[in-house]
């Protein structure tokens, strides 16, 4: 039996990283700062109610493919801060110098792990703000004095067309899982389906960013190297010791009654389905995150989480790190979990490149970012769209639903259409 070497990381760029963070006077929402004439690639974001942190350009970035993505990724981080020079005013999480990263769900695709370090990044926590300038060099690089960047023009003309399969095909997948569950293959699969779209000019990422912060509050709203969305699921957050992870799993869509979902959360809490679903991903993330913390606190039974288009069945885990991962490292652990995968793991994936027909990319995978300390915030890249590359007219938005034995295709059909949602309306004209 032969040993996969450990993941040796191209060195960093010729000269040092160096960081400079100083405090600001509150400088306006994080999103409206973001320059116009900028590509997908160069925009990153996290923010969250206001918060969190938003970049620009590409003062570097890292790539790796492979099962060993995680580790080179996280290996060259640490390569990257060791040699930084940093001057920081501010001195909280997200302050110095930060990575933005994405990575690939599944490890033969081609779209790997990216992580990248912007030349500028804006920051607010609480009653701080704050502004980093990242360079390469041997002096600090200059402090900028940053205000709101032109609005952005709404996409014209957008069409939407059926991606890898039609919604009936997807439909016939999901049947062919059921039966798969029945036979005693497996517990759970997670899959998804995509769409195609279409504009008649190249799509401002500032739109959707803007718009899914408006309708989505109590989601991460994210960017990283042209991949952009609104995720409600933090996979795991690092900060001073303290590890956490909020699991989604079991949904159900809003009316927008209130009355009326209010009996449907109700229902959700009650439902053996969703309830079966949902303790899968819940023991996957325990089970995972049990061997790097103490002080483990699974809650017994979940809370529902209340969105603008649907409800969730969420729980809370923390834990108290006990060895020196980072919060990528937690990340990779965590990844993929029954949230995004399925039950036993192995068989959900092979499962799920069988049925989905498509490459997912870094849908589904860890989003997030992480600064020199490896203390961070990592979500799971949903609700989302990956711009292509080569025409910024163009994106691939992907939903997904959890498969168990009472799964009914009609209905998964129907959810996944509910998750496609707040992609398709950040797309439109006010």
């Amino acid at each position: 039996m032969t040993t996969e070497p450990a993941p040796v990381p191209p060195p960093p760029a010729a000269g040092p990283l160096v960081a400079r963070t100083v405090a600001l006077e509150d400088p306006g929402a994080l999103l409206s700062l973001l320059p116009g004439h900028v590509s997908p690639e160069a925009i990153s974001s996290w923010v969250r109610r206001g918060e969190g942190l938003v970049g620009w350009g590409r003062a570097l970035v890292f790539e790796a493919g492979g099962p060993q993505r995680f580790a080179a990724a996280q290996e060259w981080w640490r390569e990257v801060v060791s040699r930084a020079v940093v001057r920081d005013d501010v001195l909280l999480p997200g302050t110095g110098p930060v990575c933005f990263g994405s990575i690939a769900f599944a490890d033969d695709s081609p779209a790997g792990a990216s992580l990248v370090v912007p030349e500028v990044v804006l920051g607010h926590r609480g009653s701080h703000f704050w502004l980093t300038t990242i360079t390469q060099g041997s002096s600090l690089p200059a402090v900028l004095t940053p205000g709101p960047g032109e609005p952005p023009a709404a996409p014209r003309e957008v069409a939407f067309a059926d991606g890898a399969l039609s919604g009936a095909q997807w439909g016939g997948a999901v049947a062919e899982a059921v039966s798969r569950i029945a036979a005693g293959e497996m517990d759970k699969v997670v899959l998804a389906r995509d769409l195609e779209v279409d504009a008649a000019d190249p799509i401002d990422p500032r739109w959707l960013l803007q718009r899914l912060a408006e309708r989505y509050d109590n989601t991460w709203v994210f960017a990283v190297d042209g991949l952009l969305g609104a995720t409600p699921e933090m996979l795991v957050r690092l900060e001073k010791g303290l590890v956490t992870s909020r699991v989604l799993a079991g949904t159900i869509r809003r009316t927008g009654d209130d009355e009326h979902d209010l009996a449907l959360a109700a229902s959700l809490a009650r439902s053996s389905k969703d309830l079966e679903e949902h303790e899968y991903a819940v023991r996957s993330v325990a089970d995972a995150l049990e061997p790097h913390c103490t002080s483990m606190n699974v809650p017994e039974a979940p809370f529902v989480l209340h969105l603008t288009n649907v409800m969730h069945l969420a729980t809370d885990v923390a834990g108290v790190l006990a060895d020196g991962t980072t919060s990528l490292g937690l990340a990779a652990s965590l990844h993929p979990s029954a949230a995004v995968c399925g039950t036993p793991t192995p068989v959900a994936a092979q499962a799920i490149a069988e049925l989905e027909h498509m490459d997912r990319g870094r849908y589904a995978g860890p989003v997030g970012w992480m600064d020199s300390s490896g203390d961070g915030e990592w979500g799971i890249a949903l609700r989302c769209g990956a711009f292509d590359p080569d025409d910024a007219r163009r994106l691939r938005l992907f939903a997904g639903c959890g498969i168990v034995a009472g799964s009914d295709p009609d209905a998964e059909l129907a959810e996944s259409d509910a998750k496609f949602v707040p992609m398709r309306d950040a797309l439109e004209a006010l």
